[in-house]
């Protein structure tokens, strides 16, 4: 509110989710059976993904100005709020008055071995990434963390010279490790935890997991490789 002395809410930290948030009962909500006993809560419930999603959708379309649009999808935990994104961004544009295209290209990134950063970034796949050169090109990520993997990512994009590059990522976590990296579009902030679920794995399990949740240390255990 204009005038007003309390400090207006910083709309690009996302859905703020505070460090004494206690999450959501497990038992008011369906997940797999073979998940029973491994997860603590849940942080985040699917359907509020959804609505956060759409929103982000506007907002990019919104700053991009119906330009043509170069996806980056990071696999594999980004795949599902990729999907979900483009199918809301293809929405908006259907709506739009001039068509808009809207191509996705794939890349991995290995960073983690069980739910420690291994330090070093290693790029799999993406071997073209000339054919960004001159495109406006949105990253779509699933969480960062210390930022270092994105500033690597991005650092290699930016030799081919694209028209723009933004990042959009689902989740951003608050940790000493960050070397302060923010990317244009966050969906949630939340605590330095390690979470599951809505495409995001623990040595490739609880993918299937629609929600996003903190696995306990039984989870990490049974799990662990």
């Amino acid at each position: 509110m204009a005038g007003s002395s309390e400090e207006a809410p910083d709309y690009g930290r996302g859905v703020v989710i505070m460090d004494d948030w206690p999450g959501y009962d497990l038992n008011l909500f369906t997940y797999p059976q073979h998940y029973y006993g491994d997860l603590e809560y849940v942080l985040i419930p699917h359907g509020i993904i959804v609505d956060r999603t759409e929103r982000l959708a506007k907002d990019i379309m919104k700053d991009i100005g119906y330009c043509d649009i170069m996806i980056l999808c990071v696999l594999k935990g980004g795949y599902k709020f990729c999907v979900d994104l483009l199918e809301h961004l293809k929405n908006i544009s259907r709506n739009a008055d001039r068509f808009v295209s809207m191509k996705v290209d794939f890349i991995r990134l290995k960073s983690y071995k069980n739910d420690q950063s291994m330090g070093e970034m290693q790029i799999i796949g993406g071997n073209d990434l000339s054919t960004l050169a001159g495109k406006n090109v949105l990253i779509v990520e699933d969480v960062v963390g210390t930022g270092k993997t994105m500033r690597a990512l991005l650092s290699s994009i930016e030799k081919y010279k694209p028209n723009m590059i933004k990042v959009a990522s689902l989740l951003v976590k608050r940790t000493p490790r960050s070397d302060g990296f923010r990317p244009d579009y966050v969906g949630f902030e939340i605590p330095d935890l390690f979470v599951v679920g809505y495409a995001l794995d623990y040595n490739e399990y609880f993918r299937d997991l629609n929600h996003i949740c903190v696995i306990n240390e039984h989870g990490k255990e049974k799990y662990q490789v």
